[in-house]
């Protein structure tokens, strides 16, 4: 934090310092003021990126080893004893906890700081592949990846609020759509990363690789990452101060409350917007159902395009990049659009804005998601072209982006204060729903055919995709009429 001379103060501390008397107890109160150099607003692009590219790899490595195993379910069911379905819960507990996770890491985050959370978490995560290589029951393939999976979510719960600490409201739309590719692509490129694995290798080498590849991202995250949490840094000053200074400090904001309050607020706070908000609820199902619908079709594709079609274990890999670059495409041209309407929209009302505002995208992804989802149940159904079922997973991509980027904007728009919440309940509800539903797609589709059985998801899609349209009408008068204080 670099010194600035001022009238009354030392060198050392002038820029953080004012000698005013808090009433009673006469403490100095400490400050960080947007225009020191120290500020993470402040820091220049390089340091920002810097961080940017630590914690964009952590959120998007994790998701990756979400679904990395998949083409190789059955190699690993010979290999175990086990059946496919146990396999795929290897899948279902890691999901399930980067839902769980950001509850209990994003508000330890808060006391314990975010670099601190990132280096030790994801260490952890990288650690537990060595133990994941070596297993050889399922039932301890599963505990293992169950557990990775919760350290492995410290990306995804902290990631927006690192991008937060850096960046203004104004500049940080752009980031914040690119920092939420990661746990959209990551599904993706997992499975072509594990299939090219699995061509020339036996399957713990997918969590060899992990851990290559994790190992990498923590030495970077040692060397590159800064704190950016100001009432952490705050905190830190302080000390500094009654250590070499004395007196007592204070800074705006500081929160004296227990560990034990803190996590018990921030557990509960998610829920209770959950099941109280119809907004949250709905947009959530919406989410969840996306989800569930990826790593379904994830789980399926080496039975369909492998059994099916013929392919080997390389080009069922590649399959999962049609999905993959329509989250690119998405990004590339259509998240700017949320922001772009949003303010074009503000500017019509003469300046008074919405959050629903942001939804008007997002209806793109309701027409989208149903139409690819019947596409490509039909056409694998009646053995068309491979080149034919793979194009609709494309436009699904583009679909789930726009619903998914737009939902999170309007979150943080309708509960503003509690933003993080409302997050962290779509969150949690989405990966429970995403981690189970694939546990019974394959069930679903030896039942009913893969015609009848994706359907099911088209047909739960045509019901939620008025939804955007609904809350563009109706959203004011709900935020309004299911008010919640927290």
């Amino acid at each position: 934090m670099q010194p600035r001379d001022m009238p009354g103060a030392s060198h050392e501390t002038s820029p953080l310092l004012q000698d005013r008397e808090n009433g009673h107890d006469g403490r100095k109160l400490v400050e960080l003021s947007k225009e020191d150099d120290s500020h993470p607003r402040t820091w220049g692009k390089g340091k920002k990126l810097a961080n940017i590219a630590v914690i964009g790899s952590m959120s998007i490595l994790s998701p990756l080893a979400s679904s990395m195993f998949t083409p190789g379910i059955k190699k690993i069911a010979d290999s175990l004893d086990a059946t496919e379905t146990g396999v795929i819960a290897c899948q279902t507990g890691f999901v399930i906890m980067l839902g769980i996770g950001p509850l209990i890491l994003a508000p330890l985050s808060e006391t314990f700081g975010r670099k601190v959370l990132y280096l030790s978490c994801f260490t952890v995560f990288t650690l537990l592949q060595i133990p994941t290589a070596l297993a050889k029951t399922l039932p301890v393939l599963v505990t293992l990846r169950t557990i990775a999976g919760f350290f492995g979510s410290v990306g995804i719960a902290n990631g927006g609020g690192t991008i937060s600490d850096m960046y203004d409201p104004g500049e940080r739309a752009n980031i914040f759509g690119w920092y939420l590719l990661g746990p959209l692509l990551g599904p993706s490129l997992g499975p072509l990363l594990g299939s090219v694995i699995l061509q020339n290798m036996d399957w713990p080498w997918l969590f060899w690789i992990v851990l290559i590849i994790c190992s990498v991202s923590v030495i970077g995250g040692f060397l590159f990452l800064r704190e950016t949490y100001v009432p952490v840094l705050l905190s830190e000053r302080k000390k500094h101060l009654e250590r070499s200074e004395g007196g007592s400090y204070y800074f705006e904001g500081e929160d004296d409350r227990s560990l034990s309050e803190k996590l018990v607020q921030a557990v509960q706070r998610p829920i209770r917007i959950l099941f109280t908000q119809p907004i949250v609820l709905t947009m959530a199902s919406y989410q969840a159902l996306l989800f569930a619908i990826t790593y379904s079709l994830y789980t399926q594709f080496e039975s369909i395009y492998g059994e099916g079609y013929g392919f080997d274990t390389l080009q069922v890999g590649f399959v999962y990049l049609a999905p993959g670059m329509g989250f690119l495409v998405a990004v590339w041209f259509l998240v700017p659009r949320i922001g772009a309407v949003y303010n074009s929209l503000t500017k019509k009302h003469n300046g008074k804005s919405k959050p629903e505002y942001r939804l008007p995208i997002a209806n793109i992804g309701a027409v989208l998601i149903p139409i690819s989802l019947f596409w490509f149940a039909w056409t694998v159904e009646y053995h068309v072209h491979w080149a034919v079922t793979i194009l609709p997973t494309f436009f699904y991509g583009i679909g789930q982006v726009a619903i998914f980027n737009s939902v999170q904007n309007y979150y943080i728009d309708s509960f503003e204060k509690y933003a993080a919440s409302a997050i962290a309940a779509g969150a949690l509800f989405r990966s429970v729903i995403g981690g189970i539903v694939p546990l019974f797609t394959g069930a679903l589709i030896e039942k009913l055919g893969v015609g009848w059985g994706m359907s099911v998801f088209g047909f739960v899609s045509v019901l939620l995709a008025p939804s955007p349209l609904l809350f563009w009408y109706y959203g004011e008068w709900l935020r309004e009429r299911f008010a919640i204080s927290l």
